[in-house]
């Protein structure tokens, strides 16, 4: 072996951290390290070269570059050059290789911390869990020192402290969104404008889609202006400037549709210009029912009832209207109806008792006024239709009809001239009715002679025949000769001097 290939072997054999002179002092071992080929010490040289790259190098970067919660000092600036020539030389490659697997296992949680960190970064955790997140970075801290020792189960612990650490923070989300919630709404009760637009803004943070949260902030954020419209809403209401006041509720809502305080007073000044306007449109009716004009005055009130408040009101106008009128309207009918039953005309009476009872069908003295002024006018007919035909008397059951009449009719107290007069008539017309009077009935005794609801005469030439008032037929009939009907009224000032029954014209027999 050459000179320069010795040298090399000790070069290779310092770097791969074996001792030299142990080597030598072991002539065994030397014959059996010259046994493997060249190539082999170049290998184990390279490897020890990646372990010192891992061990020293690595660490280096990941503190400078993988490590956001501080500034990491190199670990070349700590450890002197001979101390770590020292250490690398007692580390053997499967202890390199556990402390490798470590340092991975800690950068895998290390990373997983970060990634938690950045999610609170992003929801301001500094506003709302300051102590907590500063107390979680402070153990993860630790792991760094750990890690620059190359301690690294320690820093794992560490680190993956300082995580559960950030995610406990992280899981105590939902119960700080509702607490922050309750407090923007109490800025936002309390008209703390800014206040509100913060907390807001940070629910939104947890959780931009949260309905509350949007609607809160919108508020929060016209909250100073809504106010101001307040007050001068408020004065408006105050200086009796009824629309004005509601249009600026109604632009208040249209900014605030939430505001309860300015929808309230919408609707409240919304109410004081209906029933303003329903006390003008009720004057106006009442002013016409006054002038005399009440149909005007019921369209009025019916215009207010449309107005929506104060309805029993305008009904109560209507009906008192209604009444007044009807009972003007009666008042001028039954002084007609007084009039008729003076004049004893019962059939216009009946007619004016309808028109009281179409305006109010419950009226009493409507109702029987009217069936006795209908009974009076039915015997009133009868008893014209009775004295117009008194010579229907001589048959019984009429002048029994008739007499009865007669009596309903003297039943009657007070009775009107109209009527006295009726009854004087028919009590005359009737008992003359029952009085027969002679009549001379003259033939030519070839002729048979019958007296129709009397008898038969039969043949004669002259005979008399006494008969009641009335009027009847008396047939004449002769075989070869066309019959006669002669009518004669007796009674009644139209009695005949006689009545004469004769066949005289031949029937003139024809061929067929």
């Amino acid at each position: 072996m050459s000179e320069n290939d010795v040298d090399k072997d000790k070069q290779e054999s310092q770097e791969s951290g074996f001792d030299e002179n142990q080597i030598y002092l072991n002539p065994t071992a030397k014959v059996e390290t010259n046994k493997p080929p060249v190539w082999i010490w170049f290998g184990v040289g390279g490897l020890l070269v990646v372990a010192l790259l891992v061990v020293f190098v690595l660490p280096a970067v990941v503190s400078e570059y993988e490590l956001p919660l501080e500034r990491r000092v190199d670990v070349a600036d700590l450890i002197p050059i001979a101390e770590e020539e020292t250490i690398v030389s007692t580390i053997s490659p499967f202890e390199e290789a556990q402390r490798s697997r470590q340092r991975k296992e800690a950068q895998d949680v290390l990373a997983e911390l970060l990634e938690r960190q950045g999610e609170l970064v992003e929801l301001e955790v500094d506003a709302w869990a300051q102590n907590s997140y500063a107390a979680a970075l402070e153990v993860a801290s630790i792991g760094d020192e750990y890690y620059r020792r190359q301690e690294f189960l320690d820093a794992i612990d560490s680190y993956t402290n300082g995580r559960d650490d950030l995610i406990a923070i992280l899981e105590n989300v939902p119960t700080v969104l509702q607490q922050t919630l309750t407090d923007a709404q109490n800025a936002l009760d309390n008209q703390e404008s800014e206040l509100a637009q913060n907390q807001f803004s940070l629910a939104l943070l947890f959780d931009p889609d949260n309905e509350a949260a949007q609607i809160g902030l919108e508020r929060s954020q016209a909250l100073d202006e809504v106010l101001g419209m307040l007050v001068e809403a408020e004065e408006l209401l105050e200086d009796g400037e009824l629309e004005a006041a509601r249009t600026m509720y109604r632009q208040i809502v249209s900014l605030d549709s939430y505001n309860e305080t300015a929808q309230q007073k919408l609707n409240e000044v919304s109410r004081l210009i209906l029933e303003r306007e329903f006390a003008d449109i009720m004057s106006a009716g009442y002013a016409l029912l006054a002038n005399g004009n009440p149909e005007a005055a019921i369209t009025e009130f019916e215009r207010a009832g449309t107005l929506g408040i104060n309805a029993e009101q305008a009904l109560a106008a209507i009906t008192q209207t209604e009444n007044e009128v009807a009972n003007a309207q009666i008042s001028e009918i039954q002084v007609r109806i007084s009039a008729a039953e003076a004049q004893e005309e019962w059939h216009t009476a009946v007619a004016e008792y309808d028109n009281v009872l179409a305006i109010d069908s419950n009226l009493v003295f409507a109702i029987n006024g009217r069936d006795y002024a209908s009974k009076r006018g039915q015997l009133d007919d009868l008893l014209v239709s009775s004295i117009e035909t008194p010579d229907r008397f001589y048959e019984s059951d009429v002048f029994q009809q008739v007499l009865d009449i007669y009596y309903t009719g003297r039943a009657i107290e007070d009775p009107g001239a109209r009527l006295v007069d009726q009854l004087d008539r028919l009590q005359v017309l009737l008992e003359s009715s029952q009085v027969p009077l002679d009549i001379r009935m003259v033939s030519d005794n070839l002729t048979d002679v019958t007296i129709l609801r009397i008898g038969e005469l039969g043949l004669f030439e002259e005979t008399t025949v006494s008969l009641k008032p009335g009027r009847y037929v008396a047939v004449g009939k002769r075989i070869g000769y066309r019959e006669v009907r002669e009518e004669f009224v007796v009674g009644f000032g139209q009695t005949p001097d006689s009545v004469v029954v004769q066949c005289v014209e031949r029937v003139v027999a024809t061929n067929r």
